[in-house]
């Protein structure tokens, strides 16, 4: 986008996304704590409702700890094929504002409005417009960051939740980021944030006040990026949805991990969201990407190309396995990995990927996609026994 036009950026996000569908499609269970997720005890939690979050309960976490938390919890299994039709319905009222419009997973997006204001008015308007769209015509409510910015965007949307509204005018950056915690840096989790406080980092105004060859020795060189991101320094523009060059999926753990099968299982899992998602596109790849993030911060990746489009979990989960041969043994022992992820890159319409002849194992695999995409569809429980216990939410690329 031309810098002629004053950047103005609003993040989007749906409130408690998965579990605010189930309460408004069943008013037997609003406003009581319900939990998204599989019923198995060793399962993980995809959402909780704001009722469940009193308690402590929240996603990711083991069903285990979450029903140790609020006993009392209505358990929902997930309905994703729900939730990306759902999705849909909120895409389309951004579209409606601009074009310009980066999904980020079925419930948040950034939307670039600098070029609607003559039309809808500033940003604060059209976000207060685009939550009225939503809440009267889906029936849910979202809370909204606008920003000059996408990192202070996001940050302002997650303010005021639920049915939240922020804004952060250009000259208010700073001064706004400086008293925030360090927990609202991304990638600031529950493993590196008491390493930044024993640093003597508390505050994101720390981080921007910080020398850069000392955060490099501390954090890796996700440090100085962090500063500049603290300072308000963030020219990334949206990237629309037409120009998404990939689509992916990955998961910051709570616990590093240091056993390859531990990874294998969890790129398994990704590699399964990823095919969800690529089948509700309509849509089939060549290259496979798996990136790793060690607890230094060192983050490392590994691509290929593959002779066929696919679109399947077990053709998508086959590359990220042979990719994960190929990173050293030796780094995931000793550093451990705390975050993992897996994309599906050139992209095309998947009646595009057919080839004369078509490998069997990935045409099986279209269908069983298909097949699982039906059933959950209509409501049913179904993912793979491998998977069992490990379907949680996670980030989505």
């Amino acid at each position: 986008m031309s810098r002629d036009v004053e950047r103005t950026i609003l993040h989007v996000d749906m409130d408690a996304f998965y579990a605010s569908v189930e309460q408004r499609d069943d008013p037997s269970i609003r406003g009581k704590p319900v939990i998204v997720g599989g019923a198995a005890r060793r399962g993980v939690v995809s959402a909780a409702s704001y009722e469940a979050r009193t308690f402590g309960v929240r996603s990711a976490m083991s069903m285990g700890e979450a029903m140790r938390r609020c006993p009392h919890a209505i358990v929902v299994w997930p309905r994703h094929d729900h939730y990306a039709s759902v999705s849909r319905q909120v895409f389309a009222i951004f579209h409606r504002f601009t074009p310009l419009v980066e999904g980020l997973s079925l419930d948040e997006a950034f939307l670039d409005v600098g070029a609607s204001r003559a039309l809808y008015g500033d940003g604060e308007a059209i976000a207060a417009q685009i939550k009225r769209a939503i809440r009267d015509e889906v029936g849910l409510t979202a809370s909204a960051g606008v920003a000059p910015s996408k990192f202070v965007a996001k940050i302002a949307s997650d303010l005021r939740k639920p049915d939240g509204l922020v804004v952060v005018h250009a000259g208010e950056v700073r001064e706004f980021l400086a008293p925030l915690p360090i927990e609202r840096m991304w990638g600031m989790g529950p493993k590196s944030a008491p390493r930044a406080h024993a640093a003597g980092y508390h505050t994101l105004g720390d981080l921007a006040r910080a020398d850069d060859e000392r955060l490099a020795r501390a954090f890796g060189e996700w440090g100085p990026e962090m500063a500049r991101l603290a300072r308000g320094e963030d020219e990334r523009d949206v990237e629309p949805e037409r120009d998404a060059k990939s689509i992916g999926a990955e998961e910051t753990f709570d616990d590093d991990l240091r056993d390859e099968d531990a990874v294998a299982t969890k790129l398994l899992s990704q590699s399964s969201r990823v095919a969800e998602r690529m089948f509700l596109a309509g849509l089939a790849g060549r290259g496979v990407t798996v990136k790793l993030k060690y607890s230094d911060f060192t983050l490392k990746t590994r691509s290929m190309q593959l002779p066929e489009a696919v679109s399947d979990t077990t053709s998508i989960h086959r590359a990220a396995r042979t990719l994960l041969e190929r990173f050293e043994p030796s780094l995931l022992a000793r550093k451990g990995v705390r975050l993992s992820g897996v994309s599906v890159s050139a992209l095309v319409p998947i009646d595009e990927a057919r080839t004369l002849f078509p490998d069997p194992g990935v045409e099986r695999g279209r269908k069983l996609e298909a097949a699982l995409a039906s059933l959950r569809g209509r409501g049913a429980g179904v993912t793979r026994a491998a998977l069992l216990g490990e379907r949680g939410d996670d980030d989505d690329e």
